[in-house]
């Protein structure tokens, strides 16, 4: 295994820098602060202070199996919306049924208990759709099952010819520094390399990359291989259920012809000026609001924040009006 762990030198997370060109320029998206103190008054207390890793799909069992469980999870944590017309995608798991991101993780559960060595980087360089379809079988179909085994294929290949077959030693090479894993995780893994281009500008979003490092954090609380010396500097994960609550809180307006796309359920394509806009000013609107946060005195980071919005996101008053459609392996 080669020594990749970046020690020569400090790499910082470049995500907040290169979303400032977007929002300078953004003409698609707006972002409303004068709404943001109101928001955190009326539904700041719902913010929990921490978040939890347990819960029944959750795999926490305080070994290296967790770490490699958690890789596998955020290789594929992106994408469950249905196709007009279609069942949203459940699993059933020890009785009950879930969906969303909460099917990926029963699913991938269920998997393990069944014998599915889902975790090992040989298997998972062989793995084929047909392999998928049983792991995620249940009502519906759970959407991108090519792009996931390809995703799947390649983490595996990337594990065994450059991390000796095994997550672990990928983030132990981080050494406690999220920025580092992030930047070993997109440089080494295409699926994770959560990138655009605008007007010119790169501009890095690193959503899953980001999760893998937060969800370690949470499944390890902060100790042996989630212990982060820099876990603060983590963004929010730009997808497309934030956006969602933030526009129905009024921190987001989208112009009338995108607005009419995203009410007519039309697909908004990667990587188009809309897209990046509505990821960028997402990130900007934490920001703001966890600087709203911290004027009221309750010092959280941008991860909470984002924790905080998804939960809202959850409730039907949140639902009100739909999400951005686009089909892409990066949320």
């Amino acid at each position: 295994m080669k020594d990749l762990s970046l020690d020569r030198y400090q790499p910082e997370i470049p995500v907040l820098a290169s979303i400032r060109p977007v929002v300078a320029g953004a003409r698609w998206v707006s972002f409303q602060r004068e709404a943001v103190a109101g928001v955190v008054a009326t539904w700041g207390r719902r913010l929990e202070a921490a978040s939890s890793w347990a819960h029944p799909c959750h795999l926490a069992d305080g070994t290296e199996q967790t770490v490699r469980w958690v890789f596998a999870l955020d290789v594929l944590n992106h994408c469950f919306w249905p196709d007009p017309g279609q069942p949203v995608w459940t699993v059933r798991y020890r009785g009950r049924d879930y969906s969303g991101y909460w099917g990926l993780a029963a699913a991938l559960r269920r998997a393990l208990e069944a014998g599915l060595p889902i975790t090992d980087a040989a298997f998972l360089t062989a793995i084929t759709i047909e392999d998928l379809e049983r792991v995620f079988a249940g009502r519906g179909v759970l959407p991108m099952l090519p792009e996931r085994a390809h995703n799947l294929r390649e983490a595996g290949r990337v594990l065994l010819e450059t991390w000796g077959g095994d997550a672990l030693h990928l983030v132990e090479a981080a050494s406690g520094r999220a920025a580092r894993l992030l930047h070993l995780l997109t440089r080494d893994f295409p699926s994770f390399r959560d990138e655009a281009c605008y007007q010119g500008h790169q501009v890095y979003f690193w959503k899953r990359a980001q999760i893998f490092v937060a969800d370690l954090a949470a499944a390890f609380a902060g100790s042996r291989w989630g212990a982060f010396s820099d876990l603060e500097g983590l963004t929010a994960f730009a997808d497309y259920k934030l956006p969602q609550v933030l526009r129905h809180l009024g921190i987001l307006a989208y112009h009338p012809d995108l607005a009419g796309k995203i009410e007519a359920g039309l697909a908004i394509a990667p990587g188009s000026a809309e897209e990046v806009e509505i990821r960028a000013l997402t990130l900007h609107a934490v920001e703001a609001l966890k600087q709203a946060f911290h004027a009221a005195g309750r010092t959280v980071t941008s991860a909470q924040v984002d924790g905080w919005l998804w939960q809202l996101g959850q409730d039907d008053h949140f639902r009100a009006r739909p999400y951005h459609r686009c089909r892409t392996i990066f949320y």
